[in-house]
């Protein structure tokens, strides 16, 4: 048997999408791409979501943001050390400097109880991950936030279905940076978007992913007709060559959005079957006794079913390059789990952090994987996989 670890649809609709996109030959950012926005608003249940080209983009742009409000470039941001590189890479991106804190093992989340320490006079956010959909502990952060005059900007890459004491990740913030890369739950293949309730934040994204030009409509009518423009020439120029701020090339383009809404369409099936995938992996782990170990699901929240996140116990008796040997050899496909970024990963040596510094997060970083839970496996698929777990578990007594 194979299980890879995710799989892509382009549905009927997105197929049609593109055809008609592709007749008309309008293909970049147009209306097809504000459609997208406002139905994952909607989704999401923020008045905002702006598109931009990938999920690293998102976070950096909704940091870049902050630069219009009183940040200066070399200000703090304050992160997690355990989560994909690219949070990391987006906070220096945006022209700020990542301050890590260490995780909580249980949740692999952000420990609010070490933010504090990390505060300084230059900190100007706080960016929570709620990595492999597990929200983080957002009231908590919230208070810390609230109380220190900082800005929340959610990292929720990962948490498509997340929800947090009744509200969806993406809203507990003042901005939510998505992923729509393929391997999510809703997909333009390659992307992301960015949601928040604050209209004058959303009009400053619009900039951003433009070069930061001037214009900053949620929808510009040169490029959904053959209309005229009557702000092109507001300022005696015009306005597609006024650049009111540093910006970036970001834009989603017409078929990503096309493939995005075709995705949106299955969204409540796809959440549905990958939760049921998630919940019932999790159950069956329990059963090994803490040789390994997962995260739990609390009774106020719901985990966005990214993926099954996997970590070698302390009672563990082999490393965690025997066990994905294993699980290749059956035909599963693994990730590892990322890694502490100021300590296990290479291209962050110059912040001058060593090994110990960031305990918790390195265990992840050395003992953790993570596996597919996509909507192309069933409960045959899931048996399978704690079946090769369980024979592992066995042979190594």
């Amino acid at each position: 048997m194979r299980i890879p670890f995710g799989t892509v649809e382009i549905t009927e609709t997105a197929r049609r999408l593109i055809g008609e996109i592709l007749e008309t030959g309008r293909v970049s950012s147009g209306k097809y791409v504000r459609e997208f926005e406002k139905r994952f608003a909607d989704l999401v249940g923020t008045k905002e979501a702006v598109a931009v080209s990938t999920g690293t983009d998102a976070d950096a742009l909704a940091l870049a943001v902050l630069h219009d409000f009183g940040a200066r470039r070399g200000d703090e941001v304050i992160m997690p050390a355990l989560t994909f590189v690219s949070t990391a890479n987006a906070v220096l991106q945006a022209g700020f400097h990542p301050v890590f804190v260490d995780i909580c093992r249980e949740t692999l989340n952000i420990d609010p109880s070490r933010i504090e320490a990390a505060i300084t006079d230059r900190t100007r956010a706080i960016m929570p991950v709620h990595l492999m959909g597990k929200p983080a502990d957002m009231d908590a952060i919230n208070a810390i936030a609230r109380c220190r005059g900082l800005v929340v900007v959610e990292d929720a890459a990962e948490a498509h279905g997340a929800v947090y004491k009744g509200k969806n990740a993406g809203a507990l913030g003042a901005m939510g940076a998505f992923s729509l890369y393929v391997a999510h739950i809703i997909s333009t293949v390659e992307g992301g978007i960015v949601t928040t309730d604050r209209d004058d934040y959303a009009e400053v994204l619009r900039s951003l992913r433009s070069h930061g030009r001037a214009c900053s409509c949620e929808s510009c009518v040169l490029n959904i007709d053959t209309g005229s423009c009557a702000k092109r020439f507001r300022y005696g120029t015009d306005i597609r060559f006024i650049f009111e701020r540093v910006g970036f090339s970001a834009k989603m383009n017409e078929l990503e959005a096309a493939i995005g809404l075709g995705s949106l369409e299955r969204y409540g099936e796809i959440l549905s079957r990958r939760k049921e995938n998630l919940y019932y992996l999790m159950e069956g782990l329990r059963s090994f006794g803490g040789v390994l170990e997962t995260i739990r699901k609390e009774p106020h929240e719901e985990i966005g079913p990214h993926a099954f996140p996997v970590i070698l116990g302390e009672k563990a008796r082999f490393s965690r390059d025997e066990f994905v040997g294993h699980l290749t050899e059956r035909g599963i496909d693994t990730r590892t789990l990322f890694s502490s970024i100021p300590t296990q990963c290479p291209g962050y040596r110059d912040l001058g952090f060593r090994i110990g510094d960031f305990p918790d997060a390195e265990h992840i970083g050395d003992r953790g994987i993570h596996i597919g839970v996509h909507q192309g496996l069933g409960r045959e698929d899931c048996d399978y996989i704690l079946r090769a777990i369980g024979d592992f578990l066995e042979e190594k007594g």
